[in-house]
């Protein structure tokens, strides 16, 4: 079994892609750090093999046996979501690397939807404070404030986060780091999780609880702006 050390995935909608330096970026960088060698020369190879039409979501790997591509149809997009909150041990055993841990999360993420019927799971760490999602990142609205969880915090470096920063940067938008609960997310104006292949998806439900019945307000204008930032692969 070639058992996954490092992975990194993206939308290709298009032959076009957003913020593939920043996926570059952080795959090398794991690879690196583990000892890999000629990431930088397989990403930028690899690039060639992918697609310029349709709608594509490949993964790029480090494995025990070296680098590999899969390349791989996109899922379907999805919009609003339900949430469940993990409440038992923190599952991740290297939330700093994306791969090693993708398919434990993935085992909470379908035990979440048997129960549930989540489309997410939420991971607090060993303060309760929330970090992240099983496959996503988080960020949230207080007042006129986009919110993130605190950079010290044990999660993903998100390339989807780092561009709604940027994209926040622009319009004068003012950013903070917080730390909150499952409990206080509940309570604020508008969360959201990233990642990206749906981009911006707001939590609509969480655990067994209602339907909130009033559309995100301003999730989908963020969205549009996000997609508008794709670029054509070279």
């Amino acid at each position: 079994m070639n058992s996954l050390l490092v992975a990194d995935s993206f939308l290709v909608a298009d032959g076009k892609v957003r913020g593939l330096a920043l996926h570059r970026e952080r795959f090398v960088g794991s690879c690196t750090a583990l000892g890999g060698t000629g990431a930088g020369e397989f990403f930028d190879d690899s690039l060639t093999r992918l697609p310029r039409f349709g709608r594509w979501f490949p993964r790029f790997e480090l494995g025990e046996d070296g680098l590999d591509l899969q390349v791989r149809p996109a899922p379907a997009t999805g919009g609003r979501i339900r949430v469940a909150v993990h409440t038992g041990p923190d599952p991740r055993t290297n939330p700093l690397v994306k791969g090693p841990d993708l398919s434990g999360l993935g085992d909470l993420k379908a035990a979440a939807a048997s129960e549930s019927g989540a489309d997410e799971v939420l991971l607090l760490d060993t303060d309760g404070v929330a970090v992240e999602a099983a496959y996503s990142a988080l960020a949230w609205w207080e007042d006129d404030t986009l919110c993130f969880p605190p950079s010290g915090r044990p999660f993903l470096p998100s390339v989807t986060a780092h561009l709604l920063r940027d994209l926040a940067a622009t319009r004068d938008i003012p950013t903070a780091e917080r730390a909150r609960t499952a409990k206080e997310l509940a309570d604020a104006d508008e969360v959201w999780l990233l990642n990206a292949l749906h981009g911006i998806r707001p939590i609509h439900a969480w655990d067994t609880g209602p339907i909130d019945p009033l559309p995100a307000a301003i999730g989908p204008t963020w969205q549009e702006s996000l997609v508008a930032l794709a670029t054509p692969l070279q």
